[in-house]
């Protein structure tokens, strides 16, 4: 998997920097080493590729079970890229989806591994910054690693909510400095801890991004069960 990961990169972040010319900034803000969250802002689909092909270490992120059951040589590529890039399986339709989601997240963590978190839950689709919700605090406080703040910009405009195909866009991608979230918060009551944690870390890709802010959670996509829990949003405030 590792090797693949690498093979993929190798062969993308060349060819992506050819055509986006990204620009890359506070990339060493991301630890060499040991357990670390990347929660960044959520614009796109291509979020999930951007982050990876810039950062200078491997990312994991939660991915939908559907991308590892295709059939044929369609599926068969698909389930193969997202095996390769160590992407995490999740059962989107299941009721524990989001501590399901977690838990495979600390296993990550606590293996000395990067794991990338969207706390708004789900892409923006007007480009404000919704409020964060507690899973990113969740697992900093659990895990005892430090949150790297990451900003995207120019990532809707490749892929915009509902097209197919992506095309050539600006993009830029901020590393924030580390937050020790455990340090500050952990002595804190677990519920006020996660609370002020999350406001911390979406306080911090604010100043990155230079989004407007929304005072509310961001909504579901139109498909998904309104009764059920985002898997990327966690345990609830």
């Amino acid at each position: 998997m590792s090797g693949l990961y690498h093979l993929g990169v190798g062969v993308l972040k060349p060819l992506t920097h050819l055509l986006y010319r990204p620009t890359i900034l506070g990339a060493h803000n991301v630890p060499p080493t040991g357990g670390v969250i990347l929660a960044s802002n959520h614009l796109s689909f291509i979020d999930s590729f951007a982050i990876p092909l810039a950062a200078p270490r491997h990312v994991r992120f939660i991915a939908k079970q559907e991308y590892f059951t295709g059939t044929g040589i369609g599926g068969s590529l698909q389930r193969g890229f997202f095996e390769g890039i160590g992407a995490i399986p999740v059962d989107r339709h299941s009721s524990r989806a989001a501590q399901e989601s977690l838990d495979l997240a600390l296993e990550v963590l606590h293996g000395g591994g990067a794991f990338g978190i969207y706390p708004e839950g789900t892409r923006s689709r007007d480009g404000r910054l919704y409020r964060g919700r507690t899973g990113v605090a969740w697992l900093a406080l659990t895990a005892k690693v430090p949150v790297v703040p990451v900003a995207l910009r120019g990532t809707d405009a490749i892929q915009p909510v509902g097209a197919r195909l992506p095309t050539i866009a600006s993009v830029s991608v901020t590393f924030g400095a580390p937050l020790d979230i455990a340090g500050r918060y952990g002595a804190l009551p677990a519920g006020k801890g996660r609370r002020l944690a999350t406001d911390a870390v979406m306080d911090a890709i604010a100043a990155l991004s230079g989004q407007e802010r929304a005072d509310t959670y961001n909504d579901l996509p139109p498909d998904a069960d309104p009764d059920r829990p985002d898997p990327d949003s966690g345990p609830g405030t």
